[in-house]
């Protein structure tokens, strides 16, 4: 109860000084990357805190599928943390039954805690629990970080 009540006082508190968006999803470009249209126009979210698997690398499709399963056609909320080098919003995003979406797929084992540019405890105790639970990814024997598999196919990405 403790955790609910702290959580729901963080989301207050950042809502209160970060610009929010509440939009239906219209296209999920993979794991962390949502579209939504807000007031009639189109807006990229990257999920903050967290990194996917990348098209091509295992559990990359997988990743794409879970968030669609969970967000694509239905509105979520976005609070914004930032923009990054690519123009898009960079957010914690909240689906409809007011589920945190980034860490729901660190839970499940689709992404990675992005610890380069977050610090948070929940998103680490969430990758923690499924490490130990071997979901999703942490179920192959040598799962590959996104950032260095993106460093190994030489792409050129800030995934803030």
């Amino acid at each position: 109860m403790r955790f609910i009540l702290t959580v729901s006082l963080l989301f207050f508190s950042i809502s209160l000084f970060a610009q929010s968006y509440a939009g239906k999803v219209t296209a999920v470009k993979d794991g962390d990357t949502i579209e939504m249209l807000v007031n009639g126009k189109p807006v990229r979210v990257r999920l903050f805190g967290i990194d996917c698997p990348e098209k091509g690398q295992p559990f990359g499709e997988k990743a794409r599928q879970y968030t669609a399963g969970l967000c694509f056609g239905k509105t979520v909320t976005a609070v914004q943390r930032s923009r990054d080098p690519y123009g898009r919003i960079v957010a914690d995003v909240y689906l409809a039954d007011r589920r945190f979406l980034n860490e729901t797929l660190v839970t499940a084992g689709y992404a990675w805690h992005y610890k380069k540019f977050s610090k948070s405890e929940v998103l680490a105790e969430a990758e923690k629990k499924a490490r130990a639970g071997k979901q999703g990814l942490w179920a192959d024997a040598s799962p590959v970080a996104p950032w260095n598999w993106r460093k190994q196919k030489g792409t050129v990405y800030s995934a803030r």
